[in-house]
């Protein structure tokens, strides 16, 4: 007699604080059958990190007045507590993310990626190495790291991404950064910290946004901070141009310019532009927006694949960025909800993270500016 395979309410693809905080969510809800799937270890992702790089927001221990730790994926969790450190680095959070899963039972199959996800009657079947996963739900919480973005210019194959362990290494001499936002200006203070000249390319000029009080569309406090110092030092030079063309040379490398002006640098310039969705196998299940990004309905669900849920740093609605922690994670316990109520579960307990502000489901209030 043949067995009727398990049918999981909702599988989670991903193991970092996307994934693991959706399935803490999940796990609020009474009686929800949930699994999780990783490709490597818990926070992988925060494992690949170069070792010199830190979170840009602080954590702080403030969950006993109603304060929770803006890096915590659970109301009753603090990385500062567990860590004893403020801004954390890759290893430190991935450490923290391990201790969250085992304090709270977390079911997560590990070294185990997804390498197809079919939409199947009444849900899905994922498949790994390891077999088939069958789900009426899935949540893709595979985050953004694997998906470097590169400028398209001629020679863009020269680059370094700011991802990578060798554009963190020692650069003595000239060094250009093309991307002036918060990865641009923490790699170029590293390096001129230590001691090189460092030039940042950016027609767009991020460093100046003034106004706004969204640190998604402007710098960190402490990157500003940090930028200061650098400037100080007379070994930063911020530019306000487009980089066209990267070359090698006999000396180094040349990079042009919009204008015509030529840069030249002792290393391979730094490509410190960001990321892209990082949606792997769940890519074609997903509708794109005008801007590139996956196009989500107010549930955080695919528009064209119904049951399909995207978590973590690559939520975009309207105007609005989820690409940091204490954002993406106000979608947790929402997206288990539509998940626990359509499997005609009790969702009560979820109110709790609202109560402890990780629950957000009206996103019109969401973007508003500071009086001061």
């Amino acid at each position: 007699m043949t067995s009727t395979p398990t049918v999981l309410d909702a599988l989670v693809i991903g193991a970092g604080p996307a994934g693991i905080g959706t399935a803490l969510a999940l796990a609020s809800v009474d009686g929800l059958v949930f699994g999780v799937l990783e490709r490597g270890e818990i926070g992988q992702t925060f494992l690949d990190w170069p070792a010199e790089q830190t979170f840009l927001t602080p954590s702080f221990t403030g969950n006993g007045f109603g304060a929770t730790d803006l890096n915590a994926v659970h109301p009753e969790t603090s990385p500062a507590f567990s860590l004893g450190v403020d801004y954390p680095s890759g290893r430190q959070y991935a450490a923290y993310l391990r201790g969250v899963a085992k304090h709270f039972h977390v079911p997560i199959l590990d070294g185990t990626e997804a390498t197809s996800v079919t939409p199947r009657d009444g849900g899905f079947e994922v498949l790994s190495e390891r077999g088939s996963v069958l789900a009426r739900s899935v949540v893709w919480a595979g985050g953004e790291f694997g998906d470097p973005s590169t400028p398209r210019i001629t020679g863009h194959s020269l680059l370094d991404h700011s991802s990578g362990p060798a554009a963190w290494a020692p650069h003595p001499g000239d060094v250009v950064v093309i991307g002036g936002y918060e990865s641009g200006i923490d790699i170029a203070c590293h390096h001129v910290q230590q001691g090189a000249h460092v030039t940042v390319l950016d027609y767009q000029t991020p460093w100046d946004a003034g106004t706004g009080s969204d640190p998604s569309f402007r710098l960190a406090p402490r990157s500003r901070m940090r930028l200061l110092g650098a400037l100080a030092t007379g070994r930063l030079t911020l530019t306000a141009a487009q980089a066209v063309k990267v070359s090698k040379t006999s000396q180094g490398y040349a990079t042009r310019l919009g204008d015509g002006d030529v840069v030249t640098s002792d290393s391979p310039p730094i490509a410190a532009t960001g990321f892209g969705p990082g949606l792997g196998p769940v890519a074609d299940l997903f509708a794109t927006r005008e801007d590139g990004w996956p196009e989500l309905d107010e549930d955080d669900q695919s528009t064209i694949t119904p049951g399909l849920f995207l978590s973590g740093p690559t939520i975009r609605h309207r105007g609005l960025k989820f690409c940091f922690v204490y954002k993406f994670r106000q979608r947790f316990a929402h997206i288990a909800r539509i998940i626990g109520e359509r499997a005609d579960k009790n969702v009560d307990a979820l109110e709790a993270w609202r109560a402890a502000g990780m629950l957000t489901d009206d996103l019109s209030c969401c973007g508003v500016d500071c009086a001061c």
